[in-house]
């Protein structure tokens, strides 16, 4: 009995351990305080440069939108973007607040093509993206 349960849990352990060393976006066995990408930033930083008064845009999906965003948020995501931007032009071009972008956390690029999308296609400038999405703007607002 003890034998079999041994091996299954080397089993598991082998078959999670190859798991994360192929896996492309593996997250990490421990919490580590990652680095700041060039256009990332953090809750704290947004604090400290620009004392929280940022434009925010959710690049999520409407459903979670909807369900509940940083006030004052507006939705500008993959799925509806053409109709979105439409919509939002005259708020993006009259902005003069730094753009802070976030999505659903560290493993959801969502904001990081916002991001490039805004840049490269409209021009705009001092876009960021929010280190940790939705998940470290709620927990910085604990």
């Amino acid at each position: 009995m003890i034998k079999g349960t041994l091996i299954i849990v080397a089993l598991t352990l082998t078959a999670a351990v190859a798991t994360h060393w192929f896996h492309p976006r593996a997250p990490a066995w421990f919490l580590v305080d990652e680095k700041l990408n060039d256009d990332e930033v953090s809750m704290a930083e947004i604090e400290k440069r620009w004392q929280g008064n940022v434009f925010w845009i959710d690049a999520r999906i409407r459903q979670q939108f909807e369900q509940e965003h940083v006030p004052g948020a507006i939705l500008i995501n993959e799925q509806e973007l053409d109709n979105l931007l439409l919509e939002h032009l005259d708020k993006l071009q009259d902005n003069k607040k730094p753009i802070v972008i976030y999505c659903d956390g560290l493993a959801c690029h969502a904001s990081h093509k916002m991001r490039k999308y805004l840049t490269e296609n409209l021009a705009i400038m001092n876009v960021w993206v929010l280190k940790g999405g939705w998940p470290a703007w709620k927990a910085a607002k604990k």
